[in-house]
């Protein structure tokens, strides 16, 4: 052999050997399924998620793409239709055959989806708060498990704001009442009375709260601090806040803290009746950091000044360039591999500090209380240390035995009672 074909062939092993591992499997470009509702009741906080993806999906093609492919979105709209959900993500699966999935918002979407995920082994990355009483080995979880949002906002109407009574409101399916049920047994741990935990339930598009917010207001009339936890969803805010406003209801008087309301439903509201109550997220646009100034800046830069940033935006900004990192490092994007990878991965938060996937398919993320201003943003007036995400919460006896660990134990329901992964059958 002549030493110009030994200098060749040594030269390809060495480029092959630097390649990274299963590279060569890879079919480009690399389809990103984005499964978000465009249109019906949820549009008005699902649209910006859409928009977000297509943003980082172009940002990270800047780059070069990943694994030496350009990544291709493929939007589809399940149009606020649970049923749909399904059906469309079947369709990026089996149709479009993309490699991941960025999307859903409510629980109740998430749930339709789930089965056709596990089936066709496909990967879901979910950016939304949600009521944890789940461990899906296809669904990374990069939204607020109840201990990263719930149970610290009820500490601060506890400890901060002296709320004796509570307003449960929430709209009608799986996250709402999951999550005030995990709230109705801690705030009886806590010593409140069951009569003073008042619970209402309204379907999504809810819009004549007269009679709800009456009720509310009368909840008051002992002189004890009444507090609303609102796990209200969709453009339902709208009436209700309207209706807040309408009845003369300040912060002051009965403070509302939102679980689903961030700056893009604020954007659409007269704000100036809504000043001083809460909201509590990992992330808001006020957060005052160098990666966020850069991140809102390019923002705008693409969608326009008036567009804003909000928490799950921030999630799925984690949750993709971990996505990203993960397939760097294993060299492909198949599911299982992965999803390997993806088990320690770091990458800086945009508050400050870093989140890391853990076994349990959820992210470390601090907890932020924000008051709503004037402008529609919020005032950042509590943030804690960055909180592990879990599955299981500790505050129902079903769930307080489970651990959710798929790297070691493979197993999303574990009980540390019997020692056996188990599953368990879902309310809903």
């Amino acid at each position: 052999m002549s030493n110009t074909l030994l200098r060749t062939t040594a030269a390809a092993a060495l480029a092959l050997a630097a390649a990274p591992i299963h590279a060569q499997d890879v079919a480009c470009p690399i389809k990103v399924g984005i499964l978000h509702s465009l249109s019906g009741t949820m549009a008005i906080s699902e649209t910006t998620l859409k928009d977000t993806m297509e943003m980082l999906i172009d940002l990270q093609n800047d780059k070069g793409g990943v694994l030496g492919c350009e990544l291709e979105a493929v939007v589809v709209d399940p149009a606020s239709d649970w049923p749909l959900f399904a059906e469309k993500a079947r369709e990026l699966l089996t149709v479009h055959e993309v490699d991941v999935i960025f999307g859903n918002w409510t629980s109740v979407s998430r749930k339709s989806v789930l089965p056709v995920i596990e089936e066709l082994n496909g990967l879901l990355f979910y950016p939304v708060q949600y009521e944890g009483e789940e461990s899906s080995k296809n669904v990374f979880y990069t939204g607020a498990a109840p201990n990263q949002q719930a149970i610290p906002a009820t500490d601060y109407f506890l400890d901060e704001l002296g709320v004796e009574k509570f307003a449960l409101l929430g709209t009608d399916y799986v996250y709402p009442r999951t999550t005030n049920n995990i709230l109705e047994s801690y705030l009886l741990a806590k010593g409140i009375p069951a009569e003073d935990i008042f619970v209402n339930y309204t379907p999504f598009g809810h819009s004549d709260w007269s009679k709800i917010v009456a009720d509310v207001v009368a909840l008051g009339a002992d002189g004890k601090k009444v507090g609303v936890i609102s796990t209200i969803n969709g453009d339902a805010n709208v009436g209700f806040y309207k209706e807040l406003a309408a009845a003369g209801v300040s912060a002051d008087d009965i403070p509302v803290v939102a679980f689903s309301v961030g700056e893009e439903e604020l954007s659409g509201l007269d704000t100036s009746n809504l000043v001083g109550h809460l909201a509590a997220w990992n992330y808001f646009q006020s957060a005052d950091t160098p990666a966020n100034e850069a991140w809102v800046t390019a923002w705008k830069a693409r969608m326009g000044e008036d567009r804003v940033t909000n928490d799950p935006m921030e999630a799925h900004y984690i949750g993709f360039n971990m996505w990203v990192n993960a397939a760097t490092a294993a060299g492909t994007t198949d599911v299982d591999a992965v999803r390997t990878a993806m088990y320690g991965q770091e990458f800086p938060n945009l508050t400050g500090g870093t989140a890391t996937m853990l076994p349990n398919h959820h992210l470390t993320k601090p907890v932020l209380i924000g008051e709503i201003q004037a402008d529609g943003q919020f005032d950042i007036i509590s943030q804690t240390d960055p909180v592990p995400g879990d599955a299981w919460t500790d505050f129902l006896p079903e769930s307080a035995k489970l651990v959710s660990d798929w790297k070691d134990l493979g197993c999303g329901m574990y009980n540390t009672e019997t020692e056996t992964c188990v599953q368990i059958k879902s309310n809903y």
